[in-house]
């Protein structure tokens, strides 16, 4: 039996030519992959540099490495806590602006004997003695007051702070079918005086607290006619924001 010689095969053999095109694709594909990496890479740079620049985020690290971001993360920490004092001075600023604005008023119409504001810890403090305000025993505003009510309703479309209208007896018993004892007559006076505000002045009721204390917190001894005089008083407590949050948790006592 003859045996079968094979003719040698011109050129590359065709296990090369197979070879060649993968190696040219994996070729081409890597090239792809290397300019799509470096056009992400840019763009997602440039939108995490709009990120860093935006107020919005200053308060959430980045998840991208940048170069001096320890400085930047120090930078942005030190705006946002200047940020957050110049918004407590400007509203220490309105409260003092308003303590001002009140002692001009009680001034000009010489009620410094029937008014007095101070500020303390609470806030701004009002302090309003019964004659100006009502009749002995009643809870109804007398027309006198409501000069001045208005311009306290005036002054608090300024400012969003919290109000605490507190209501103040003598200790002298009451017992009417209105009013059965002091507490029920405190109360109802703080709440006239926040339905005057509101109702004339469209403020918000949910700024409002309203406190009737009766004779539980005299500022003076209850043994003359002009101490029993200065008990009988209205309370308007325009309160500071660091003072709020006691305010809110105190309205639940009443």
């Amino acid at each position: 039996m003859r045996r079968r010689v094979r003719k040698p095969q011109k050129g590359s053999p065709k296990w090369m030519v197979t070879f060649s095109d993968m190696i040219l694709l994996v070729l081409v594909f890597f090239v792809m992959l290397f300019s799509m990496s470096v056009i992400d890479a840019k763009k997602f740079e440039a939108i995490a540099d709009s990120f860093q620049n935006r107020e919005i985020l200053e308060h959430f690290p980045s998840m991208i490495e940048f170069e001096n971001a320890d400085q930047g993360t120090a930078q942005n920490e030190a705006d946002l806590y200047s940020g957050m004092n110049d918004e407590q001075t400007d509203q220490e600023m309105d409260l003092d602006e308003l303590l001002n604005e009140v002692e001009t008023y009680l001034q000009e119409n010489d009620l410094n004997d029937h008014i007095s504001a101070t500020r303390d810890d609470r806030g701004v403090v009002l302090v309003l003695q019964e004659q100006l305000l009502f009749d002995t025993g009643e809870a109804d505003i007398l027309n006198d007051a409501e000069p001045f009510l208005n311009k306290v309703g005036t002054l608090l479309h300024s400012l969003p702070n919290l109000v605490k209208v507190e209501g103040h007896t003598d200790n002298r018993p009451i017992s009417t079918y209105r009013y059965p004892s002091n507490w029920e007559l405190s109360g109802a006076r703080a709440s006239s005086v926040i339905r005057y505000l509101t109702d004339n002045h469209s403020l918000d009721s949910d700024r409002f607290i309203a406190a009737g204390y009766g004779e539980t917190r005299p500022i003076a001894p209850n043994n003359s006619e002009d101490n029993l005089r200065e008990n009988r008083r209205v309370v308007i407590v325009i309160s500071d924001p660091a003072y709020e949050q006691d305010l809110m948790e105190g309205a639940g006592d009443i």
